[in-house]
C-alpha cells in the first residue's frame, strides 16, 4: 500500500471513530420523557419520547395524544358522534362519505380479512352486540340468535368506493367494530407524529399494543417489553406476571387473548375475540403475541391467529416476511410455541425493568 493510500485509510478510520464517539456522547445528552398513563380509546395509553431536550419531548408526547384523540373521535363505537357511529347508522341506506383516515383503516381491514380468510373481520359488530347483551342479561344466546347475527357479518358485504371515499353496507343489520385494529392504527399514526416533532426514539403503548423505534436513552440499545403470563389475572393497569421480556428496536408487538377481556355469562367466560363461523368467543389459544413492522399489522394478525388457532395461525405467520408470533395454549398446560424467527426477540430476564406496560 502506498503512503498516500495508507494516509487515506488512516484518515477514514479516524473519522469513523470520531463519528462513533460523537454518537456515544450525543446519546448520553439525550433526554427521555415518560408521559405516564392516560385513559383514551377505552383503555390506557402511554408515550415515551427520547429527544434532544425535554421541551421537544413534551411537545412530541402531546402531539401523540392529540393524534390518538383524533382517531378515537373518528373510530370509536362508544361515541354517538364518531364517524364510525354515523357509518353504522346510515350505511345500510346509502353510501356514507368518510374521512381519508377512516377509509384507509377500512381498506386495510378488508385486506387483513382477505389475508386471513375472514378470521379477522371488522363487520363483527352484530355478534359483539349480541354477546354484550348476553352478559348484561346473564343469558346465553340461542342458536337462532347466533344464526341471525352471523348472517349480518361478512367483510365481503362491506362496499368501499375509493373514488368517492364512501362506505356502504350490502346487507341489512350490518355493524362495524374496529376494536381489533383501531389501536394499532392509532399507535402507528402517533409514531409518525412524534417522529415529525423531532423525536430521536420513542415508544407508544395503547392497551398493551406497542410500537417503538430507535433506542431508549441510556446504555440499552433496545426496548424491553414484558410478555404477560395469561395464567395470572391482571386488570388494565396491573402488570400481572411476566413470562419473559422481549427485546425490540424498531417494530411493533400486539397481544390478543381472552384472559384479560371477556364476557361472563352464567359463570362461563366468553372471549371478546369472536369466531365469525361459530359466533362464539374463541378459546383455541390463551394468548397470541405478534411481532411485526407496524402496529396495525401486529394488532390485526394477533386477532386473526387467535381465531385461526395454532396450526392455521402459525402457518399464516410463517409465510409473512418480517413477522413472528408467540402462541400460548389454553389452560391447564399453557405451552409456548414460537415461529422460527421469534427466538431472537426472546430471552431477557423478566425481572429486568421493561419499558412497555402492561407489556403484552
Amino acid at each position: 500500500m502506498s503512503t498516500r493510500n495508507r494516509r487515506i485509510v488512516i484518515a477514514v478510520f479516524c473519522l469513523g471513530l470520531a463519528a462513533l464517539l460523537y454518537c456515544a456522547v450525543a446519546r448520553d445528552r439525550l433526554v427521555q420523557v415518560d408521559s405516564g398513563f392516560r385513559v383514551i380509546m377505552g383503555t390506557f395509553s402511554r408515550v415515551i419520547v427520547v429527544a434532544r431536550d425535554s421541551r421537544t419531548a413534551a411537545a412530541c408526547i402531546e402531539a401523540a395524544f392529540k393524534e390518538q384523540q383524533r382517531v378515537d373521535v373518528l373510530m370509536s363505537s362508544y361515541r354517538d358522534d364518531s364517524e364510525l357511529s354515523e357509518v353504522n347508522r346510515d350505511a345500510r341506506n346509502e353510501p356514507v362519505e368518510v374521512s381519508a383516515a377512516t377509509f384507509e383503516i377500512l381498506a386495510k381491514a378488508i385486506a387483513f380479512s382477505e389475508l386471513s380468510g375472514g378470521a379477522f373481520d371488522v363487520t363483527i359488530g352484530p355478534l359483539t352486540d349480541l354477546w354484550r347483551s348476553a352478559g348484561e342479561a346473564n343469558s346465553i344466546p340461542t342458536e337462532a340468535e347466533l344464526l341471525s347475527a352471523r348472517s349480518k357479518v361478512g367483510y365481503e358485504k362491506l362496499v368501499l368506493d375509493a373514488n368517492e371515499t364512501t362506505v356502504r353496507f350490502a346487507a341489512e343489520g350490518m355493524k362495524l367494530d374496529l376494536g381489533g385494529i383501531a389501536k394499532g392504527y392509532a399507535i402507528d399514526k402517533s409514531v409518525e407524529v412524534i417522529k415529525r416533532c423531532g423525536a430521536v426514539a420513542g415508544m407508544v403503548d395503547i392497551g398493551g399494543d406497542i410500537r417503538c423505534f430507535g433506542a431508549p436513552a441510556g446504555k440499552r440499545d433496545k426496548w424491553l417489553i414484558g410478555l404477560q403470563d395469561p395464567n395470572v389475572a391482571a386488570d388494565d393497569l396491573d402488570q400481572g406476571k411476566y413470562l419473559f421480556a422481549l427485546q425490540l428496536a424498531d417494530g411493533a408487538i400486539a397481544t390478543s387473548g381472552g384472559y384479560r377481556r371477556f364476557t361472563l355469562v352464567r359463570g362461563e367466560r366468553q372471549s371478546h375475540i369472536i369466531d365469525t363461523k361459530s359466533g362464539r368467543g374463541t378459546d383455541k389459544l390463551a394468548s397470541v403475541t405478534v411481532i411485526a413492522k407496524d402496529a396495525i399489522t401486529a394488532d390485526a394478525l394477533a386477532t386473526a391467529v387467535s381465531v385461526l388457532g395454532p396450526q392455521k395461525g402459525m402457518a399464516l405467520i410463517e409465510r409473512l416476511p418480517g413477522t413472528e408470533a408467540i402462541l400460548i395454549s389454553p389452560a391447564p398446560n399453557y405451552d409456548i410455541t414460537e415461529t422460527a424467527g421469534a427466538g431472537r426477540y426472546i430471552g431477557v430476564d423478566p425481572r429486568l425493568t421493561a419499558q412497555g406496560k402492561p407489556e403484552g
